[in-house]
């Protein structure tokens, strides 16, 4: 059973993850109703937000695993530490900033300045990895704050994916210099990564 202060954190972090999903929304806006003629423009104008429709997407996927992933660590904490907690504010940072690099990915994806707007949010996801690595480090570090000492190999296995998980992710944010749309595909192809050991996480928590 987990202590009251991880359950505190964990129930405070979920409550930053709903409100960064929530506010990724308030960033597609409706059409005017003065520029709107006919049914017909209206259903072309709708159209016309499909930038901003992927833009949410991507990021309400990216938030969604990173919950997951965090769910799932924390199903295997039993304390808590101050550097821990310091290491999850810094990832809570950077996940209730998402809306903002999202906002501006809708705005400016496929256009002539796509490449600024593409670049900043691959930077942001790769501030988020970093702090991600600072979480798994923390776990571990000064003391381990699992649950059972079989859970180490797991911790281990999640920090190691996460530093590969930084490499690629500042591999992406080079290429955006270059090839923008190259970098949002794999970037999208990132959430299989993080979604499958998220699930994993959580299989082998309820498996021990």
């Amino acid at each position: 059973m987990r202590s009251k202060e991880t359950g505190r954190l964990e129930t405070f972090s979920d409550g930053v993850f709903a409100i960064a999903i929530t506010l990724l929304i308030l960033e597609i806006k409706t059409p005017a109703f003065s520029s709107v003629t006919s049914r017909g423009d209206l259903w072309h104008r709708i159209g016309e937000l499909w930038p901003s429709y992927f833009a949410f997407v991507l990021t309400f996927g990216f938030i969604t695993i990173a919950w997951l992933c965090h769910h799932a660590l924390f199903n295997l904490l039993d304390s808590i530490s101050s550097q821990l907690i310091y290491a999850n504010a810094f990832l809570l940072l950077n996940i209730v900033f998402l809306p903002f690099p999202t906002a501006l990915l809708a705005e400016f994806f496929m256009s002539k300045y796509d490449q600024p707007a593409v670049v900043f949010y691959c930077l942001c996801n790769l501030f988020t990895g970093i702090s991600w690595n600072l979480l798994y480090y923390f776990t571990l570090k000064p003391k381990p704050l699992i649950k059972e000492k079989t859970f180490s190999n797991s911790i281990r296995t999640m920090q190691k994916n996460a530093r590969y998980g930084l490499l690629i992710n500042l591999f992406i944010a080079i290429l955006a210099w270059w090839l923008p749309l190259v970098s949002l595909i794999i970037n999208t192809c990132l959430w299989f990564f993080w979604f499958r050991q998220g699930v994993t996480m959580l299989r082998q928590e309820k498996a021990i």
